[in-house]
């Protein structure tokens, strides 16, 4: 089963029990689906991969929204943001913990002798395409300013 229905699945389950957060997390999803469907270049067709990079895309803009408005002490719109970041967070694979994090780096910077923070585009580069959609961007950078530092 793909994503959109997948999608489609949770958004009827969540209308029939009445749950607005649910319906406006999955019709954001939807919205952005459709679009990328109808893309020009796009086929009409999404890949699996382009499905996780879609949800990644998604949550991290509700991130970035989410930071400013608890720096604004917008609690309401930050809750707002935080709830559909929890929905569509279950659609993404199981996303590495910290230390899982910092033992995959270590074995990609191991494996390309890398040892100073010179080396950083290097193991970006491996680091990215191999934890596509396990983690992100900001925290593959963080960890691996943090053990090149070492």
């Amino acid at each position: 089963m793909g994503l959109e229905q997948k999608i489609m699945a949770e958004l009827k389950t969540a209308m029939l029990a009445k749950d607005e957060k649910t319906m406006r997390s999955l019709r954001a999803v939807k919205a952005a689906i459709i679009l990328a469907k109808t893309a020009e270049g796009s086929g009409g067709e999404l890949k699996e991969d382009d499905e996780i990079k879609l949800l990644q895309k998604l949550v991290k803009q509700r991130k970035d929204s989410l930071e400013i408005f608890q720096q604004q002490n917008r609690t309401d719109l930050a809750q707002k943001e935080q709830e559909e970041i929890d929905v569509i967070e279950k659609f993404l694979p199981k996303q590495l913990s910290a230390d899982e994090l910092k033992k995959e780096l270590q074995s990609i910077i191991a494996e390309i002798g890398a040892s100073s923070p010179a080396d950083m585009g290097k193991i970006m580069g491996i680091a990215t395409k191999k934890l596509a959609g396990k983690t992100d961007g900001k925290a593959i950078s963080a960890a691996v300013k943090e053990l090149l530092a070492k």
